[in-house]
């Protein structure tokens, strides 16, 4: 098992999660995080550090295993994210908006640390 991240974290894109993860397998899009499941150690330390519930263990993943393969493919893309930001002003805003991924996901890296 390993932990990954849904599209509650599209636009919320809270931190939280990164400083508590113990080998930083964290990567930067613009507008979400995800996780690289191969550097993973299955520890769920940052699962409660989620304010919109965002991270949950692979096992959880839909039946195509869709959130598996995006946490896959993009922390091959984006930059690693170690250290705590302020997330978006309108993030409490956007955790409550619910089926994200098509409308609101963007492909563009974040900064990273």
């Amino acid at each position: 098992m390993t932990y990954i991240v849904i599209d509650a974290c599209i636009k919320c894109k809270y931190t939280d999660c990164v400083e508590v993860c113990p080998v930083d397998c964290f990567y930067e899009g613009e507008n979400m995080l995800v996780i690289d499941p191969e550097e993973c150690i299955d520890c769920g330390v940052c699962e409660p550090e989620c304010p919109a519930e965002a991270i949950v263990p692979d096992t959880e993943d839909d039946k195509d295993g869709k959130w598996l393969k995006l946490n896959t493919e993009y922390a091959a893309k984006w930059p690693n994210i170690t250290v705590r930001k302020d997330p978006p002003e309108d993030a409490d805003e956007w955790s409550q908006v619910k089926d994200k991924l098509g409308p609101h996901f963007s492909e563009k890296p974040g900064t990273g640390d």
